[in-house]
């Protein structure tokens, strides 16, 4: 059969005939508004806003240079089948697409190429716009912007100087009825001058000094300044989160060492949110897994926080077993504690001591590491430790090393002199920055005692499973734990807890405690590409924040992008960010109401993590001039409502790798942002969508290089080839190393968008990951083929559809479809709405001429997943608007989902002895588990189990019993 172009019908379906359909239905929604959202109020107001609101949303994608492969529109299909699906519902849907701009990846290619990270970030963002449009999103184009646009940054920067305005005072009532909210921090300040809140030793607020009063001021605020342990990269110049450091404590980009160091940043107050972000999770519509991610990553839990003497200072740790108190053996410190560096600028409460010159009596061969006094050990394990990553430090698989510190502590319920060491599985970011070790209920000190020759005692009777020359880390009764005052012995766990805290506060000597894993988040980034802080220092250092007339405060032009420390290996180097150079931009004369005055901007940037945390707020009211968000309109989309009283957005979907910090992150902004009063929500996401993953098989040759993965030939059966040559076949990731990347442009020229589109929700249930196969997409494409022909006569191009009414088995198959895909639709099983449509397009296909009545409704169901055949469908069969809000179809008649029961014979040993009345889509396990009930053939089988059942659903089941003689 010849396969020229001639040969093919006119008015085929072809990929050619798909993307001259997508062009002109894509012009026509952009032309027409189609899929814009009103606003109760503002620039965006209109009459849509009469109906419910429905927001659903993508998580910020971040526009990479190399565009986008087939994996990453999985979550953005999904969103935009959605939001159509909502509009025939009748909402008011509100969805857009935003890009995630600021950040490293455009920095460094700015440092390699000299090229503005702006141009390089608007060409990738215009290259991801053009994607997605090809695709047919329905995205609102007006409310899109990108972090870098100077009006959202402003906001973002707006947002910042609330949290630097306010402090969280634990007796607040909250606009719901809860205590403990974040207040303007001029109530703080009225406080302290009225004296209803006193100073530290009775100072006077009148008599301090404006950096005396800031000193005061940064241990409430909830953006504040202070020296913090944080990874340090050289060879990049900047600060890295921990995300962004490996696990062999090297840079994620660029692989340069990483190092820990002490350095003066931005932080944000988050612990003090730390009891509401865990209680609010109770109210989201989130996948458990990351519910339980997040209350991992706070990590709440309660115990003691006891008081070490150490010569002249208090030496403080916190525990969640202060019963063990007695079987404390030794201390460990971070190898960055202030009790060790001598303090500095560290501004933690611990004081610095003074090491030892000489090993002092008692200290034993294991504990000094062959260092000839105490103060050469410690400091050469300090330097050890800064080249370790936070990841290194933690691991399991990290060796358990330390020193002797040459210092003794005295535990307070027994008096005893306890050594105490420094090693880096201590950090200073987790606690205290020490720990008490007990040796005889916890692993790691045990394994810790027996390395460095240290005393192991038994507070907790070990059970009768106990093994020998090991931790016990059960419960047991409490031993070996009396003084004069107090005596735990004999008590259970709880009960020793309680009465060990009581005694401890009575002596002055601890305190019951709440304490959480998270820590304040680290805000400072050493860089040229984000956010500029809205703040100035005046000639004293103290911090200003600009008014907001002043936002937003723009970046500078420099002509250098890189770093201007650039040692890759060196430690002990110092940060200086690119801004550094930009030095009449640095010093500023400004009247900040005390007339002109010479100030000093901040050198830092946000991270990229800023932006991510308000932008569905923008989306909202992307022109308004005056707030964030328009109160009214804030409360249309993301007020509470039945089934959500928390609020926030109705839909949020993205990749579960984001469980955790740009949650986080966002939720506690949008808290603080609720306290003052400005959003009527507690939450800003309710119902959280995490979907699974496209991956692709890679092929590599016998040298183990990858070939091009889209020129392999075979199969699982035979094998794969290249060339001829045999290769392996793995499967993972796609990437362009891989050589296994797939484009959207490509599957879309060659199959077109609806094709696409249908495949990836085909692939199987959306929150699970799957394989890309190119050659399955064929069968999507067949199957609009088939919907095609039953509207469209493919030689004529004349419609084709029957004016009769459907006869009964039809309007039996619409009716169970509609069913079916409605909620299907409703509970994003996407993969289940194709299935349903291909049964029932398969069913109108065997018809002489397909009803109208249920094309319409067929083209009506699918438009939601292949917008553009159906409204081209829909065009055709007389209809001159998009059926982008026509409703969808329903079931008018209930009986119609009622299914005719059959006749189904129940046999023993072949005759016939029962029947039953059975649905007709009966399955065989069904109808096999009801007949062995019956009865009749209970009777037979005189409880004895059948030799066999023969089941043909739904008319037949023989069931074979052993014949009695």
């Amino acid at each position: 059969m010849s396969n020229s172009a001639s040969d093919i019908p006119a008015y085929r379906y072809t990929a050619q005939m798909a993307g001259q359909i997508e062009e002109k239905w894509q012009k026509y929604w952009l032309d027409q508004g189609t899929f814009n959202a009103d606003n109760l109020v503002g620039s965006l107001a209109g009459p849509g806003a009469k109906k419910d609101p429905f927001f659903v949303m993508d998580m910020f994608p971040y526009p990479s240079g190399k565009g986008l492969h087939v994996g990453h529109p999985l979550g953005y299909i999904s969103t935009d089948v959605t939001g159509r699906f909502q509009r025939m519902q009748g909402k008011n849907v509100l969805y857009t697409m935003g890009y995630d701009a600021f950040g490293l990846p455009a920095e460094q290619y700015a440092v390699t190429t000299g090229q503005h990270p702006r141009k390089t970030t608007n060409e990738n963002i215009a290259t991801m716009q053009r994607q997605l449009a090809r695709i047919g999103l329905s995205h609102d184009q007006r409310r899109s912007f990108a972090t870098i646009d100077q009006d959202y940054y402003r906001w973002t920067q707006w947002i910042f100087l609330q949290i630097f305005n306010s402090w969280y005072d634990p007796e607040a009532t909250r606009p719901d009825g809860g205590k403990g909210a974040a207040r303007p921090i001029q109530e703080l300040i009225e406080k302290f001058a009225s004296r209803e809140k006193p100073l530290p030793e009775g100072a006077k607020w009148s008599d301090l000094t404006a950096k005396q009063r800031e000193d005061v001021l940064k241990d409430y605020r909830l953006a504040y300044l202070s020296y913090a342990p944080v990874n340090w990269c050289p060879g990049l110049g900047t600060v890295l989160a921990d995300e962004e450091v490996t696990s062999e404590g090297r840079s994620e980009r660029g692989n340069f060492p990483v190092f820990r160091s002490h350095l003066r940043q931005w932080m944000m107050r988050i612990t003090a949110y730390g009891d509401r972000l865990i209680q609010d999770l109770a109210t989201l519509d989130w996948p458990e897994k990351v519910r339980t991610m997040q209350e991992n990553w706070i990590g709440r839990s309660h115990g003691a926080t006891v008081t070490f003497q150490v010569d002249t200072e208090k030496l403080q740790v916190y525990t969640t077993r202060p019963d063990t108190l007695f079987g404390a053996t030794f201390m460990v410190v971070a190898p960055e504690h202030p009790i060790l560096s001598g303090g500095g600028e560290s501004e933690l409460p611990t004081g610095a001591l003074a090491i030892p010159a000489q090993w002092p009596e008692g200290t034993r061969d294991a504990w000094t590491g062959g260092y000839e006094n105490p103060q050469q050990a410690v400091r050469a394990y300090q330097q050890q430790a800064a080249a370790r990553s936070e990841l290194e430090r933690g691991g399991d698989s990290h060796e358990k090393t330390g020193v002797f510190t040459g210092l003794f502590a005295t535990n307070p319920v027994n008096n005893r002199p306890i050594p105490v060491f420094t090693a880096d599985y201590v950090m200073m970011g987790y606690g205290t920055g020490a720990i008490m070790a007990v040796p005889a209920h916890d692993q790691r000190d045990w394994d810790f005692a027996k390395k460095f020759d240290l005393d192991i005692i038994y507070t907790i009777t070990p059970g009768p499973d106990a093994e020998k020359d090991t931790a016990w880390i059960g419960d047991g009764v409490i031993q070996n734990s009396a003084n004069d005052q107090i005596s735990l012995n004999g008590l259970g766990k709880a009960e020793a807890i309680k009465k060990i805290t009581s005694w401890l506060e009575t002596a002055g000597l601890g305190e019951a405690t709440t304490t959480y894993r998270l820590r304040d988040w680290l805000f400072s980034r050493q860089r040229y590409w984000g956010e500029p802080f809205p703040v100035v220092y005046d000639e004293d250092g103290v911090v200003h924040a600009l008014p907001e007339s002043m936002l937003p405060l723009d970046l500078p032009e420099v002509d250098n992008f890189s770093p201007r420390t650039f040692a890759p290996d060196d430690a002990d180097s110092s940060p200086e960010a690119p801004l550094g150079r930009a030095e009449d931009w640095i010093k500023v004369e400004l009247d900040l109401g005390q007339g002109k005055k010479t100030y000093y901007r901040d050198t830092n940037v946000m991270p990229n993590w800023a932006g991510s945390c308000c932008y569905e707020l923008r989306y909202l009211d992307p022109g308004e001039k005056d707030f964030l968000a328009n109160p009214e309109n804030e409360r249309y989309w993301m007020g509470p409502r039945e089934g959500a009283s928390s609020g926030g957005t109705d839909l949020y979907v993205g990749g579960v790798e984001h469980a955790v910090l740009h949650l986080l992150y966002a939720r506690f902004w949008h808290k603080v942002l609720y306290d003052l009063g400005y959003l009527s929500s507690l939450e800003p996401f309710h119902k959280l969508f995490n979907q699974g993953y496209i991956q692709a098989y890679a092929y590599t040759d016998k040298r183990g290089a990858y070939v091009p993965a889209s020129e392999v030939q075979g199969d699982e059966a035979s094998g794969f080839t290249y060339e001829g040559e045999p290769v392996n076949r793995e499967y993972g990731k796609m990437g362009k190393s891989l050589k296994n990347i797939v484009t959207p442009d490509d599957i879309c020229a060659e199959y077109g968008a609806d094709t696409f589109r249908v495949y990836e929700m085909s692939m199987g249930p959306l929150d699970m990951s799957r394989p890309w196969e190119t050659r399955a997409v064929v069968g999507s494409q067949r199957f609009l083929q088939r919907l095609w022909r039953n509207v469209v006569d493919e030689n004529t191009g004349e419609v084709t559809v029957s004016e009769d009414a459907p006869d009964l088995e039809t309007q039996r198959a619409l009716a169970k479809a509609i069913a079916a895909v409605t909620e299907d639709y409703r509970e994003m099983r996407l993969n289940l709405v194709v299935s349903d449509l291909i049964v029932l397009n398969n069913h109108l296909t065997a018809l002489k001429a397909v009803p109208r009545e249920a094309a319409e409704a067929l083209v009506l169901m699918i438009s939601p997943l292949a917008p553009h055949i159906a409204e081209e469908l829909w065009n055709r069969l007389g209809h001159s608007s998009s059926l982008a809000r026509e409703p969808f179809p329903v079931v008018t008649d209930e009986s119609l989902l009622v299914e005719e029961e059959i006749t189904a014979v129940v046999q023993i040993n072949g005759k016939v002895k029962y029947r039953l009345q059975v649905p007709q889509s009966i399955s065989a396990e069904e109808l096999e588990k009801q007949a062995l009930e019956t009865e009749v053939v209970q009777r037979n089988l005189a409880g004895s189990a059948p030799l066999k059942v023969i089941v043909r659903e739904p008319k037949l089941v023989n069931v074979v019993i052993r014949k009695s003689k």
